[in-house]
């Protein structure tokens, strides 16, 4: 299926919708802090794939991740 993603002006709001088999849906997430990183659209659409999407929505930059935490031990 095919999501519809739509971002604030401001950056720090995200609306996604989509058709079930019944209607369709409207996910909305807002960012306390900071904003979405939206990735440059040609001829006005974006491809991307799972993980970069669940990137997007929990507001990482998907164009350069960074583990921002790394163990000390193992085991």
């Amino acid at each position: 299926g095919h999501l519809f993603v739509f971002r604030g002006r401001r950056g720090d709001l995200l609306k996604i919708i989509w058709w079930d088999t019944q209607g369709a849906c409207l996910f909305m997430k807002r960012l306390e802090k900071g904003r979405f990183v939206w990735p440059a659209a040609k001829d006005g659409k974006v491809h991307l794939t799972a993980a970069q999407l669940s990137m997007l929505l929990e507001g990482i930059d998907w164009r350069t991740p960074q583990r921002t935490w790394r163990p000390t031990q193992a085991g």
